[in-house]
């Protein structure tokens, strides 16, 4: 297996350019291809999980070319469904491609295969597929019921005023729903059932929606009413910085006392994982903010404080608390995180399972996780983590190495689903000589 060596730090400071959010980096990418014109998209993220999506688009007939020698892409719109009505589709372990091109594809009128990698095919999808159905979609399942890999075929789109989807499982599937609703050619009203996880992503494809023309009618979080109308090109628009991955370099700046900034994502941003930087207050640390930057510090008298938090609005930042518990003056707990569990890998038994080797007590819950923290002069060095072909799961660890002790990141390649170079940006902030030490 690849392996990383990372050696022990005590400091961290500097400034990071984040790369483009995921989450909007695709959701833009199929806003583009469905809507009417031909789009600009600048700062798009350069990672495994949008290349997957571009290399999708192609094969479904969409025309698209990347700006030489920058991050920025022209889309050539469809104006509607997909032109390719026949394609086959691997998507890797891609959930928010997977979910919403599920939706997409089962609304164009064509026949698809959408398969990925082995994860991919555990990871849940029949709370779309039952939604999809009511709306007239005929779809297989090609493995185990209520998992990828899916046969779409082309079927008789339905007259059926709403439909209605579980919103306790993944959010994901409310937004294909969303998303793909304006290929219906009629309004259509999604009533959510249950309660709602991880709400800002929701947020996330609404206002992106209404970028490019769609305007949802949102009674609460229980009924959201998509009008009749075909997207239409905004001309051109930017991708933000990724606020999930603003959270290691946040908490890189709280561990190695900072300040460390990051640009690209602020006060004004879209994505609610910038709500990761109210949380790290919390556990101590001084944060500042501008309308497009974030920087942390924590003085070095200082230790992060013990928390107990409910975590649904950042479900992926709080990974990222998860590593910080355990440098904390007492025992944290983290609630409401049980969407982890459907993710790249299960999270919170990897979490568990990864933070046990530095010396941490865990209690693990189906939808939590207490974390008592060794002693740090006792955290354990020279442990090897296993990462679960999670990219979350090596870019949180790395943080471990902020606390004097040498980390191994098993299969370190993984971070390229959503930033390739990440190991060279923490680099760049934590090459300076020891400030001070935790206590």
């Amino acid at each position: 297996m690849d392996y990383l060596d990372l050696p022990a730090f005590n400091s961290a400071s500097g400034m990071v350019k984040l790369p483009g959010s995921k989450s909007i980096s695709n959701r833009v990418l199929l806003l583009s291809a469905l809507a009417s014109g031909t789009t600009e998209i600048r700062e798009l993220l350069d990672s495994d999980d949008t290349q997957v999506m571009l290399e999708s688009l192609t094969r479904l007939g969409v025309t698209w070319t990347r700006h030489s020698g920058t991050d920025n892409y022209r889309v050539k719109g469809a104006g509607g469904g997909f032109p390719v009505k026949q394609a086959e589709l691997f998507l890797g372990n891609a959930g928010t491609a997977f979910r919403s091109l599920t939706a997409a594809c089962a609304l164009s009128g064509g026949d698809y295969v959408l398969k990925g990698v082995a994860r991919m095919h555990e990871r849940p999808i029949g709370d779309l597929v039952d939604g999809l159905r009511q709306l007239g979609a005929r779809i297989d399942y090609l493995g185990n019921k209520g998992f990828p890999p899916l046969h779409i075929h082309a079927g008789q789109v339905s007259d059926a005023p709403e439909v209605t989807v579980k919103g306790n499982v993944s959010s994901q599937f409310l937004t294909g729903l969303l998303m793909a609703a304006p290929l219906l050619g009629r309004s259509v009203t999604i009533k959510v059932q249950g309660e709602l996880i991880s709400k800002p992503y929701i947020k996330i494809t609404l206002g992106l929606m209404e970028r490019f023309g769609i305007k949802v009618m949102q009674q609460g979080w229980e009924s959201f009413t998509v009008p009749t109308g075909v997207y239409q090109s905004p001309g051109e628009i930017e991708v933000e910085g990724d606020a999930s991955s603003a959270s290691y370099f946040l908490a890189a700046g709280a561990l190695g006392h900072g300040p460390v900034r990051v640009q690209g994502v602020g006060r004004n941003a879209l994505q609610g994982d910038v709500q990761f930087a109210a949380a790290l207050a919390r556990m101590g640390a001084e944060i500042g903010m501008g309308p497009n930057w974030i920087e942390a510090q924590l003085p070095c008298s200082e230790r992060i404080r013990a928390v107990d938090m409910d975590c649904n609005h950042i479900p992926d930042a709080a990974m990222t608390l998860a590593v910080l518990a355990l440098f904390a003056d007492g025992t944290s707990t983290l609630r409401n995180i049980g969407s982890w569990r459907v993710k790249e890998t299960d999270r919170i038994h990897a979490m568990a399972t990864e933070l046990r080797k530095f010396g941490a007590t865990i209690e693990e819950g189906a939808d939590y996780l207490k974390i008592t923290p060794p002693h740090p002069s006792r955290l354990a060095p020279d442990v090897a983590v296993d990462t679960y072909d999670d990219h979350r799961m090596a870019m949180c660890f790395s943080l471990v190495t902020l606390g004097g002790v040498p980390v191994r990141i098993n299969d370190p390649k993984c971070v390229n689903k959503t930033f390739p170079g990440y190991f060279e940006a923490l680099a760049t902030i934590t090459g300076q000589p020891a400030a001070c030490k935790l206590l």
